[in-house]
């Protein structure tokens, strides 16, 4: 009989990880390796860990987001898999972390700067000044108010000028406001 896996439960304190939803006929078959008091099911392999849960987020100590499947799935519950390797520190001190923004979708994401994608061309920041930015970019891609100020042609267009600087330079929101209308 094959010995199942297990991974100390510390290895995933103070960790940011992205799941990526799978079909939940992924984990049929497979053994409950831990089942925590919020819900959550927690199922590992040697390849990584799937997780069915209905929330997402932070959790207790760490960050662990999913990326939905397109179409997104019907059910409030959703399996994610993360292999080991995907599992990348966190703390509050240091500038981990990078903005991502999909102008499409109008949507914003924060990524580890340890993730192989990251090119190094978006600024790092703490956890605290990423929330922050993160925060000024929804308000730009949900509100119009903000724009009454500037003379524009197209809001989408001065969207991204504005949500451009705010990833990939340090300036303030209002700098950044200022420098446009000048």
């Amino acid at each position: 009989m094959e010995k199942i896996f297990r991974p100390s439960p510390k290895s995933f304190k103070n960790t940011f990880c992205v799941f990526h939803e799978v079909l939940p006929d992924r984990i049929a078959g497979m053994p409950v390796q831990y089942d925590s008091q919020s819900g959550s099911k927690y199922y590992y392999t040697k390849e990584g860990m799937y997780r069915l849960s209905n929330h997402w987020g932070r959790l207790a100590n760490s960050k662990w987001r999913l990326e939905p499947m397109e179409p997104e799935t019907e059910s409030k519950f959703k399996v994610g898999f993360a292999s080991w390797n995907e599992f990348y520190p966190d703390n509050a001190e240091e500038e981990l972390y990078y903005l991502e923004a999909n102008y499409f979708k109008k949507t914003v994401n924060y990524q580890h700067r340890n993730n192989p994608n990251y090119d190094s061309k978006a600024i790092l920041r703490t956890s605290f000044a990423t929330a922050k930015r993160i925060k000024q970019i929804r308000n730009l891609f949900e509100l119009t108010s903000w724009a009454k100020y500037f003379d524009y042609d197209d809001i989408d267009e001065l969207r991204k000028e504005i949500i451009h600087e705010l990833i990939f330079t340090n300036k303030t929101l209002e700098e950044i406001k200022r420098q446009i209308t000048q």
